[in-house]
């Protein structure tokens, strides 16, 4: 079950209910910093990420569970492993703010892509009028991060200080990540969102390519506009309305669920997999919306014909995926 309360492996961290705005949250109790030069270090895996989908995952950042693995393709499980989507919330009154992490790969970045999106953690604030807001991106140079994420930050009324999310990278791996503050500051960690999720399964372009920074992530935008924890499964290259995902997929009660996967296919694909992937996703979840998104147009597609079939012959095939569900008295 998509993980919606305090992570239960540390069973000692207590939660407490608050209103913040019109948004209900929870706060983790009790949690013990470490304590160096003057810093405050914790560990958000005390109180839970934003954004996993499943607790049995094999190393905690993970975006599939670990009973997957042989199950999907390796491209998808190896994809699987990027902390694309997931999120770290908390309160502070400090006006400084640091991170230190270790990322699963010494790629820091790609041709096409900035290590700031690759392998970044990028931070927002939450401001008067209850909107998040982008403070600073960590810059990573190496594949172990020890960076100050933001100084100087101006203070607020409220002794608790500022609400902030920091959303982890798009194209790499987190092995361990803690957030720091000065020593004595006010530190309320946030718990996941009780409220049912946004959940995203798509292609590259969900998984965040090729963003600047890991909050610019189309999931990562759609939360902050609507309030929403959102779970994020683009698969770069291999979002392909495969069977093995949807029974998973439907382990989540989510608010929506938002297909994008038709630039990973082509005609016979769509027309193979579209009809029994949504079918299947609609008998396991009967009253949950489902989202059946067409290709964008491909940029160059004006300059090259194979790309305008490519995308005619898709659209028709999902058109008629669609039709044949309606016709069928599916919702």
């Amino acid at each position: 079950m998509y993980n919606r309360r305090q992570f239960t492996k540390l069973s000692a961290v207590g939660t407490a209910s608050v209103i913040l705005g019109n948004l209900h949250v929870e706060q983790a109790q009790a949690i013990e910093p470490i304590s160096e030069e003057g810093i405050d270090w914790y560990n958000p895996e005390q109180w839970g990420i934003e954004g996993r989908g499943w607790d049995d995952t094999e190393v905690y950042y993970d975006r599939l569970p670990a009973r997957m693995k042989g199950v999907v393709r390796d491209a998808v499980w190896n994809l699987s492993r990027h902390s694309a989507g997931m999120a770290v919330r908390f309160q502070t009154g400090s006006e400084d703010i640091k991170v230190r992490y270790r990322l699963k790969s010494p790629g820091l970045d790609m041709v096409h892509m900035p290590a700031t999106g690759v392998s970044g953690v990028d931070l927002y604030g939450q401001v008067a009028d209850g909107t998040f807001r982008w403070v600073n991106v960590a810059r990573p140079g190496a594949q172990d991060v020890n960076v100050t994420l933001a100084a100087n930050i101006d203070a607020v009324a409220d002794e608790a200080g500022r609400e902030y999310m920091a959303y982890l990278p798009l194209y790499n791996g987190i092995e361990k990540i803690e957030f720091g503050v000065k020593s004595g500051s006010s530190f309320t960690p946030l718990t996941p969102r009780k409220e049912k999720p946004l959940f995203f399964y798509g292609t590259s372009i969900m998984h965040g390519a090729c963003a600047s920074r890991p909050g610019m992530a189309i999931s990562s935008i759609i939360g902050r506009s609507l309030h929403l924890p959102a779970i994020n499964l683009g698969f770069s290259g291999n979002g392909r309305l495969e069977m093995e995902l949807v029974e998973l997929i439907a382990e989540i009660d989510a608010a929506v669920y938002c297909l994008d996967c038709l630039p990973n296919l082509n005609a016979q694909w769509t027309e193979e997999r579209a009809y029994p992937f949504i079918s299947k996703l609609r008998s396991l979840r009967q009253d949950t919306p489902i989202l059946m998104v067409e290709d964008r147009s491909f940029t160059n597609s004006q300059f090259h014909k194979h790309l305008r079939d490519r995308h005619a012959g898709n659209r028709k095939a999902f058109r008629a995926a669609f039709k044949r569900l309606n016709a069928e008295g599916l919702k």
